[in-house]
């Protein structure tokens, strides 16, 4: 299995890209991976994601040798393929409740940098580099890079990127807004770890909400928005998480949001 996926009981999902000796190269049975995590963490009792990769590298972007095996229209449909399982596994991780956190490391090319900006929290290591590589071997984006970067880094860091395939090093990365923190290479897996294990025990439907809410806002007029955080704090008031934070509050204790199912009923 190129992808591993373990789903913890207590509602952690682990999801490994297992191609290290390749960089973890995404090909057409990595990007169908990918999916089937996806689609087990939809079905599944997730409260949070962990997306790690194997070996020195996060991901260096597709898999160039198998690609250089096709040609013409053989080339054409294998690539159709791959992009329709990567990106169905894209928009079923961006619809579940459950946060993801990525931790990167090494080489973050190509398609790499699609699952890295995926996330709601990325973990830069300080050894980490960053470049597009898209257009340096004649190709244009996929795995949502052309989504992406312009809305974490802006539209013209995001062409200079993709443009002129410069690469960029941990630190300029956190800099510009394309990760959400760098910490030292040999703490990531723990620092991870916690922000993952955080995020796992709390308010999973309200997390999502608000992942929503963020994703609405970048293209939403601030009116229909207001209206829609209104609904929304309405809803997520009435439900268990919410009135367990309100009671935790007040006794002043923490709050258990893990006693709460991680779906609010009819959603």
């Amino acid at each position: 299995m190129s992808v591993g996926i373990d789903i913890h009981g207590d509602g952690l999902a682990h999801v490994t890209l297992r191609r290290g000796e390749a960089g973890n190269a995404i090909g057409l049975d990595m990007a169908r991976g990918l999916l089937d995590a996806a689609r087990a963490c939809e079905r599944g009792t997730v409260r949070a994601v962990l997306l790690t990769g194997e070996g020195k590298s996060f991901c260096v972007g597709g898999d160039l040798r198998e690609f250089s095996r096709l040609s013409g229209e053989a080339l054409k449909k294998h690539l159709t393929a791959v992009t329709d399982a990567l990106h169905e596994a894209l928009r079923t991780f961006a619809a579940i409740d459950a946060p993801m956190v990525a931790a990167v490391r090494g080489a973050v090319a190509g398609a790499g940098i699609g699952l890295a900006a995926a996330a709601d929290v990325t973990l830069a290591a300080d050894n980490a580099s960053f470049t597009a590589a898209y257009t340096g071997i004649g190709y244009s984006p996929d795995a949502g890079v052309s989504w992406f970067l312009p809305r974490l880094v802006g539209p013209k860091r995001a062409l200079d990127l993709l443009l002129t395939n410069r690469r960029i090093p941990a630190a300029e990365a956190a800099a510009i807004g394309l990760v959400s923190r760098v910490v030292a290479t040999d703490q990531l897996a723990a620092e991870a770890a916690r922000t993952a294990g955080a995020l796992r025990r709390g308010p999973t439907a309200a997390l999502g909400t608000t992942r929503r809410l963020v994703a609405a806002g970048l293209t939403e007029d601030l009116g229909p928005h207001l209206d829609r955080e209104a609904r929304a704090l309405a809803a997520a008031a009435a439900s268990d998480a919410g009135r367990e934070g309100v009671a935790a509050f007040l006794d002043k204790r923490t709050p258990d949001f893990t006693r709460v199912p991680p779906r609010i009923s009819g959603t």
